[in-house]
């Protein structure tokens, strides 16, 4: 079990906290990063392309002229590919990009990206996050001047509808119960701000 420093929005340590070294101490692989993040980016694809090929042209049904005796080429339809007005040759389909790796490889990209925030030193552990009101300047002078933070990732329970209600007016912080977190918030971010609550929330989802 690894420990942590867990501090007051003061940054003064207020007490410890032991979290499993399979989630916040395990050895980062970049691999899961790929693999959880394209999936991620392709399944944000809408996939709704789609062009009409000679089969779906309306129209052309009849012969334009006879096979022989014209002097002209021979043609089946006047809504072939080379006719203006005609289908598209090999045209693109509508498709559905659904892409999604085992679980064992999603949860160990999340293992993977909070030990390497751990690992960096990038990792606020707090023992609450509590705010009067739904107030983003509030919620942006406690990041910033008493947290010293200048872009981060806050992760607390979604019961606490002020926080969320405050942070996610801000253009360089963001903010997400523990159980919407995702490898592409984590990585956009350079810190991440964990309450106590959520750090064990996370820790007995993933292990």
């Amino acid at each position: 079990m690894a420990k942590f420093d867990v501090v007051d929005l003061d940054l003064k340590k207020v007490s410890e906290i032991e979290l499993s070294d399979d989630v916040f101490g395990a050895e980062p692989n970049t691999h899961l990063f790929y693999e959880v993040a394209k999936m991620q980016q392709i399944n944000r694809r809408r996939g709704t392309v789609g062009v009409k090929n000679t089969s779906l042209v309306s129209g052309g049904g009849k012969k334009p002229w006879k096979q022989k005796g014209t002097g002209r080429a021979r043609q089946g339809s006047i809504r072939a590919s080379h006719w203006v007005g005609g289908g598209k040759a090999m045209a693109p389909k509508a498709r559905d990009y659904f892409y999604r790796p085992p679980r064992k490889v999603r949860r160990g990209a999340l293992k993977s990206v909070l030990s390497l925030r751990a690992r960096e030193k990038t990792l606020i552990i707090l023992n609450g996050f509590s705010l009067d009101a739904p107030k983003s300047k509030q919620a942006f002078e406690v990041l910033t001047k008493r947290l010293k933070l200048q872009n981060a990732l806050v992760i607390d329970d979604k019961g606490n509808t002020n926080l969320h209600r405050s942070v996610r007016n801000l253009a360089k912080f963001d903010v997400l119960p523990p159980e919407g977190l995702n490898l592409e918030a984590v990585m956009r971010h350079t810190h991440i701000v964990l309450t106590s609550a959520a750090a064990k929330t996370l820790e007995g989802a993933l292990s």
